[in-house]
């Protein structure tokens, strides 16, 4: 019987008519040309096609395409937008929270080493950053603020729409990871003043490798670029563009965007099924605010139970105690730690995600299995 895949908020298998679609990027036959090369056939097909999946993820931002800016992933994409706009401002004053991804704290831990001085807001106890927290943070100073849309431990939704306007006012510009919630929530740039969005092709059903950075018009020249080489990208980032990939993802942001609520309904129902079943073990706690939150990742403090002994136990699952960039650290989940938990319950906690091609079988299954497996371990404690 194969094996669960529990994992999808640390990445998604690829949607078969995403790798169909990649698969017309490559080989001899195929349109595998230099994007770049705009004086012969070749080129020019390889272009239509990186032009082409910049208007589909474009769509799927509410963006206009110029304001897609191709890179590496939504690492590379965060890279870019925080150091990119506080370079050329100067020092400044950036705002955080201390529940990020470590693409942006490991980014704001770069600039405080060179004397940039940053703000971490405090979660509050269900892992929420409040719009209140993020406004006392700011100083006349601040010139950037970068959060993330959803947390991709907790599921946790940040209020963005209100931080927007309140950062708007304020004169500074706002920064928002998406890479969790473009794939789960609906995501409007314009609706939401946002200035930059990172997004990852990875977490919505298309390849690794490709991500991109929505810039908007008006900002773009407070951007500088990391890397140069040619001024692809209206000059904000070099380098020969991967066809294949970036038409994958375009192809994955416009499945997404047409799937979005059936998607949304069918997380929610896995979720459900699953939890049932764990609850059956009983003494499990669930970590992140109960109505904010994404319905298909949750993160659970099994009471008693070791993270490491229960994914030891259940080599049948694929599923993580934390995030996905930390997995080779025995140091306890920072966002965890952050929304007051203990080290010992931290070091009890996993996180659990569902995702387009999770089946009702899947989600019973596996909570029986997890149901079983945390009662044995504990049984096993006693003795």
């Amino acid at each position: 019987m194969r094996p669960i895949y529990l994992d999808y908020a640390a990445t998604t298998p690829a949607e078969p008519a995403v790798i169909e679609t990649m698969l017309q990027y490559l080989g001899p036959d195929a349109t595998f040309g230099n994007p770049a090369s705009e004086t012969h056939l070749h080129g020019l097909q390889a272009k239509h096609a990186v032009e082409t999946g910049r208007e589909q993820v474009a769509d799927l931002l509410g963006a206009h395409p110029d304001e897609i800016i191709w890179t590496s992933g939504a690492t590379e994409a965060t890279n870019l937008a925080i150091k990119g706009s506080v370079e050329l401002s100067g020092a400044g004053h950036v705002v955080t929270a201390a529940t990020e991804h470590k693409a942006t704290l490991d980014t704001c831990g770069h600039l405080e080493k060179i004397g940039v001085p940053v703000t971490y807001v405090a979660p509050g106890p269900n892992g929420e950053i409040s719009p209140e927290a993020v406004r006392n943070s700011l100083r006349p100073e601040t010139t950037l603020v970068t959060l993330m849309h959803v947390n991709n431990e907790t599921g946790v939704v940040t209020d963005i729409d209100t931080i927007a306007q309140i950062v708007a006012e304020h004169g500074a510009l706002l920064h928002v990871d998406v890479a969790q919630s473009a794939g789960r929530l609906a995501v409007d740039t314009r609706q939401t003043p946002v200035s930059m969005l990172s997004v990852s092709g990875h977490k919505i059903y298309g390849p690794k490798g490709v991500g991109a950075l929505f810039v908007r018009r008006d900002i773009r020249q407070l951007i500088q670029p990391l890397i140069h080489g040619g001024a692809h990208e209206n000059g904000l980032r070099s380098g020969t563009l991967p066809t294949h990939q970036i038409a994958g993802m375009g192809k994955a942001a416009e499945i997404v965007s047409l799937r979005l609520d059936t998607d949304q309904e069918r997380q929610h129902e896995m979720m459900q099924v699953l939890l049932r079943g764990i609850a059956e073990a009983g003494d499990i706690s669930v970590n992140g605010d109960p109505v904010y939150r994404v319905p298909g990742i949750v993160n659970l403090t099994v009471h008693g139970v070791a993270a490491e002994a229960l994914i030891a136990a259940t080599p049948e699952l694929s599923f993580s105690q934390g995030s996905a960039c930390n997995a080779s650290s025995d140091e306890p989940s920072h966002v965890l730690l952050a929304m007051g938990l203990t080290d010992d319950h931290a070091h009890e906690t996993i996180r659990l995600s569902v995702g387009r091609f999770t089946t009702d079988q899947d989600a019973d299954r596996a909570g029986k299995i997890l149901a079983n497996a945390i009662t044995d371990i504990r049984r096993l404690a006693q003795l």
